[in-house]
């Protein structure tokens, strides 16, 4: 059985990594979380799989919450709130699913804790990697991704030695606008760019494929994970996302990883 704390349980990488703890129960437990806004969203995670210690925004949600009588579950909040959930003393493995950078000090703080991290918060390594990656390795802690991209290139990596990789290529779906030209993008609206046309994702991460800001932030993570150069490290664009990245190796041979558009793939894989 390994105990699990999640970062972002009501998003939607948070959701789905509930959906893969409830199809394998005899594997993985949730024992801690955070969530944001959606109150009552977060009420029915808390009564189904009762976790021990639950972290929401402000101090004000937490009084709400505190009024519902959840006696088997302890509720912090803010920053602190996080850090107690990533670090909790029961977890084995953090899924740190939250948007932005405030997923950065839990992380660490997991990493000092030496939890093994499953990594969706991209944010967390674009803005500090080298900070993160460092604690990583003091700590003897592994760092698993969750993004299919680096998924698919962790897998494509496994058993396999850094020395003989000569470039990774990430995977792009071009998002919503991927067949309009220039011209028709210049009337584009909001709700046009959330139709993303393969994946099933929250709002933002929708909205960064549209403009492909998202890849050029995978890249950057990609350099972390990976300990690769930039210029090894390419994007192609892939309309049908059956193909999630591929790694070159020396030798010109290519190994990819191939799955159905289904984020539960790889935050199973990374729970595992």
């Amino acid at each position: 059985m390994k105990k699990v704390s999640l970062l972002g349980a009501t998003g939607s990488i948070g959701t789905q990594t509930l959906d893969v703890i409830r199809m394998h129960q005899e594997s993985f437990q949730l024992v801690a979380m955070s969530i944001g806004q959606n109150l009552s969203l977060g009420l029915q995670i808390i009564n189904e799989f009762k976790p021990k210690v639950v972290s929401v925004l402000n101090k004000a949600d937490r009084d709400r919450l505190l009024l519902e009588n959840i006696n088997h579950t302890k509720i912090v909040y803010g920053e602190e709130g996080l850090i107690e959930v990533a670090s909790y003393h029961e977890a084995d493995v953090l899924l740190n699913a939250v948007m932005g950078s405030i997923g950065l000090a839990p992380t660490l703080a997991a990493i000092e804790s030496q939890k093994t991290i499953a990594i969706a918060n991209k944010e967390t390594l674009v803005t500090a990697g080298h900070i993160v990656k460092k604690a990583a390795e003091v700590n003897g802690v592994a760092i698993i991704p969750v993004d299919s991209e680096h998924s698919a290139i962790y897998q494509c990596m496994r058993g396999e030695r850094e020395k003989d990789v000569a470039k990774i290529i990430l995977t792009a779906s071009g998002g919503s606008f991927r067949d309009k030209s220039r011209e028709q993008l210049k009337n584009v609206t909001v709700t046009e760019a959330l139709r993303h046309p393969n994946w099933s994702m929250g709002a933002k991460l929708t909205i960064d494929s549209a403009t492909m800001m998202n890849k050029g932030l995978e890249v950057i993570e990609a350099h972390w994970l990976f300990d690769l150069p930039y210029d090894s490290i390419d994007v192609l664009l892939h309309k049908e996302s059956i193909i999630h990245s591929m790694v070159e190796f020396i030798d010109t041979s290519v190994i990819a990883q191939l799955g159905t558009p289904d984020m539960k793939i790889p935050i199973q894989y990374a729970l595992a």
